[in-house]
């Protein structure tokens, strides 16, 4: 008698635990959605400033209204169905524990022009594109309790489904840890629409561009004139998006798809983090326009190109390397063998650092806030932010690459000493 492969995978009970285990994944559940508020009343029109606590709103109107709920169903709604629609194409993605390879489909960077083109419609239109900014708030807590709602589903589904499909990162019977790292490795809605991967791209990355494009909106509508510095950070922060659109398949190699659960860490972060911290930097140019020189611009330019050159092509040589290691192309690279068969890059990029695609990152990620000028350290916390993120998910990477690689990996750490920053870290 046959039986289901898949069914026969047991996922072993999570013993190795991260953030600080079921404590941090308690604390990180309400300090997360806390640190969206903070960041909110901390920057306001009349004050932007660290050095104070802010004075939080008691009044239920200033958090919930009927039309942000609207608003946001519809764009969740919206980006679902460009998401199954029949365009773009499908590919496999990289092979689970039981040796399954999920199929993915292949058009977010399409979702992003045809929800660029409405948002223009609308301003043509003479739709109120700024009542983004003014419903941020309402906005905001949709989102963040659309985030709870999900989780919750997500962990019931885990609980209800099959022992095999759990993430070996989040069956640790701890509710708390569980709920927030994702009981579940890959949920999907029937075999096409995964969750995860529909999350991870689409809406809240999209919804980011859209949300400083109606910050520009509402300079404008302000002062009559929109400042150089809101128009770098939303086009850099467009051309980042895009970007990683365009170079969808790429994500299905990261740590994201392959080994975390979707669970509230990356449903918040996906739906409600990114969106509303992300466009930290825009919401204060409305409020805050800097005076740029010419000279200033050209630096802040220059220190965006060369963050995304090293970002894109440490990436594109990854990528081409895992695809085919035998390219001629690749033949000036050097690289060592691991006892999984696979091989570690030693040279170009990868011979610099080990994550020289995260010193892109973060020289880009200055850029986006040096438009802000140092008036107020808020803007600033994008960066901050994402560096002590990409130590961290460094050191992450590099424990499970220990145990996957054995002494092969303490040969490639003697090989590529620095971790992110060349001569320094």
């Amino acid at each position: 008698m046959a039986t289901d492969k898949k069914s026969d995978v047991v996922i072993p009970k999570t013993t190795e635990f991260e953030f600080m285990g079921p404590i941090g994944g308690f604390l990180m559940i309400f300090s997360l959605p806390i640190t969206v508020y903070y960041l909110y009343f901390a920057c306001q029109p009349t004050s932007c400033s660290a050095l104070q606590i802010p004075s939080f709103s008691t009044s239920v109107s200033d958090y919930i209204d009927s039309s942000a709920i609207l608003i946001f169903l519809a764009w969740m709604l919206f980006q679902a169905v460009l998401y199954v629609m029949p365009i773009g194409y499908e590919v496999k993605g990289m092979p689970l524990r039981n040796g399954e390879r999920l199929t993915y489909k292949i058009n977010a960077f399409y979702a992003f022009l045809v929800s660029v083109a409405f948002f223009g419609g609308a301003v043509y239109f003479n739709y109120p594109v700024s009542m983004l900014y003014d419903k941020y708030l309402h906005l905001a807590t949709t989102s963040i309790i659309f985030s709870f709602v999900v989780s919750t589903l997500l962990y019931i589904k885990a609980k209800l489904g099959p022992q095999s499909a759990l993430c070996s990162r989040a069956n640790s019977g701890y509710f708390f840890y569980d709920f927030f790292m994702g009981h579940e490795l890959n949920p999907r809605i029937g075999n096409k629409f995964d969750l995860k991967y529909f999350c991870e791209l689409r809406p809240g990355l999209i919804g980011w561009v859209l949300l400083n494009f109606a910050m520009i909106a509402k300079a404008y509508e302000k002062s009559g004139s929109v400042s150089a510095g809101i128009i770098l950070v939303s086009v850099f922060q467009a051309w980042y998006v895009m970007d990683g659109l365009w170079h969808e398949p790429a994500i299905l190699s990261t740590m994201d798809i392959l080994h975390d659960g979707f669970g509230f860490m990356l449903v918040f972060g996906d739906l409600a983090w990114v969106p509303f911290t992300y466009s930290i930097q825009a919401r204060y140019l409305v409020d805050y326009p800097t005076e740029l020189s010419n000279l200033s611009i050209v630096f802040i330019i220059a220190m965006k190109v060369i963050g995304y050159i090293i970002f894109r092509a440490s990436n594109s040589q990854k990528d081409a390397f895992r695809k085919n290691p035998n390219d001629p192309k690749l033949k000036h690279l050097q690289s060592i063998p691991t006892r999984t068969g696979s091989r570690l890059l030693v040279s170009g990029w990868w011979g610099m650092v080990r994550h020289p695609n995260y010193l892109g990152d973060i020289l880009m990620a200055i850029s986006w806030s040096l438009p802000c000028g140092t008036g107020s350290v808020l803007p600033w916390f994008y960066p901050i932010y994402f560096t002590i993120l990409l130590i961290h998910r460094e050191m992450r990477d590099s424990h499970q690459c220990k145990q996957k690689y054995g002494k092969d990996w303490d040969e490639y750490c003697r090989r590529v000493k620095y971790r992110i920053i060349p001569f320094v870290y």
